[in-house]
C-alpha cells in the first residue's frame, strides 16, 4: 500500500475485515445472489485501488485528487459495504423466520396427521351418527360380518361373554360382531366392558383408528373405574398402531398421573407401551 496515508491504510484494513463478515454464507434467494454480486464488485474495486495506488476504474465524473480522493473513495466503499451487510442481515433474518414457521407447520401437521380421523369420527359418534367408512386399504378387504342369525337376540351379557371367548381363540371378527351387538343392546353397567371388547377385537384386526375410538369410549364410560387404566393403555397402543407416538405418550403420561399406584400386569403393560413408543 505504498503511497497511501495512514487514514487510507486504516480504512482499507476496515474494509478487508468487513468483507470477511458472514456475507460469505451461502444465500439461495435472488436478493442474496444480487448481494453477493455487489460484494464481488466491491472486491474488484478494492483490488484496483490497491494496484493503482488509489485509482480505480476510470470514471468521467471522478477526477484524480491524490490521497484525499482515495480516502473519500474508501469511505464510500466502506459505506456501501455497511449497507450491503445490513441488507444481508435482513435477508438472513427473513430466512430464519421462514425456517421457524416451516418447523412449526411440520410439527402441527405431524400432530394432526395421526388423530384427524379419530377426532372427526369421535364428533360423529357424539352426534349420534355412525362413523364414516374408512377409505379402502391395501390388501384384501376386511369387513365385520353380521351377527349370526338366531331365533332370539343375545342379551348384552351373553354377547360380551361370547365375544370374550372369540377373542381368546383369536376370532377377532366374531369378537367384534359380539361387541357391537352388546353395544346396540344398551348394556348399562357393562357398557365399558363392551367398548373394551370392541377395542381389543379391532386391535386384533389392526384397525387401529377405530380401536382408538372404542378405547376412548370405554375410558369415557367410567374414568375412575377398575378398567379405566386398561382403556388408556389400549388407547395408547392404538395410537402407536397408526403412528401417533406423541399422543400415545401423552395418554401414558395421563395414565401415570391419574393412577400413580398402578401395579401388576397393568403396570407392566403400561411400561411396555411406553418403551415401544420411546416416551421420555
Amino acid at each position: 500500500m505504498a503511497g497511501f496515508t495512514p487514514a487510507v491504510r486504516l480504512a482499507l484494513l476496515g474494509l478487508g475485515l468487513a468483507l470477511a463478515s458472514p456475507v460469505q454464507a451461502q444465500v439461495e434467494t435472488r436478493e442474496g445472489i444480487a448481494l453477493q454480486n455487489q460484494i464481488l464488485d466491491l472486491r474488484r474495486e478494492l483490488d484496483a485501488l490497491r494496484r493503482g495506488g488509489g485509482a480505480v476504474a476510470p470514471a468521467p465524473s471522478a477526477p484524480a485528487r491524490g490521497s484525499a480522493a482515495s480516502g473519500d473513495l474508501v469511505q464510500q466503499l466502506l459505506g456501501r459495504v455497511q449497507e450491503l451487510e445490513e441488507e444481508n442481515r435482513r435477508l438472513r433474518g427473513r430466512a430464519d423466520v421462514a425456517d421457524n414457521n416451516d418447523r412449526q407447520m411440520r410439527a402441527e401437521i405431524e400432530k394432526l396427521r395421526g388423530d384427524l380421523d379419530f377426532r372427526l369420527q369421535a364428533l360423529e359418534r357424539g352426534a349420534g351418527r355412525p362413523a364414516a367408512p374408512r377409505p379402502p386399504q391395501p390388501g384384501p378387504a376386511a369387513q365385520a360380518p353380521a351377527p349370526a342369525p338366531s331365533s332370539a337376540p343375545r342379551t348384552a351379557e351373553k354377547a360380551i361373554a361370547d365375544g370374550q371367548a372369540a377373542l381368546g381363540r383369536r376370532d377377532f371378527a366374531a369378537a367384534e360382531a359380539a361387541a357391537r351387538e352388546a353395544i346396540r343392546a344398551r348394556p348399562g353397567a357393562r357398557a365399558q366392558d363392551a367398548s373394551l371388547l370392541l377395542g381389543d377385537a379391532l386391535m386384533g384386526k389392526r384397525d387401529f383408528q377405530n380401536a382408538a375410538l372404542a378405547y376412548d369410549e370405554a375410558y369415557s364410560r367410567n374414568r375412575q373405574g377398575a378398567r379405566a387404566p386398561e382403556a388408556m393403555i389400549g388407547l395408547a397402543n392404538a395410537f402407536q398402531g397408526f403412528g401417533a407416538k406423541r399422543e400415545a405418550c401423552e395418554t401414558l403420561d395421563n395414565l401415570r398421573s391419574n393412577f400413580p399406584n398402578l401395579s401388576g400386569p397393568q403396570a407392566q403393560r403400561a411400561a411396555d407401551s411406553r418403551r415401544r413408543a420411546q416416551c421420555r
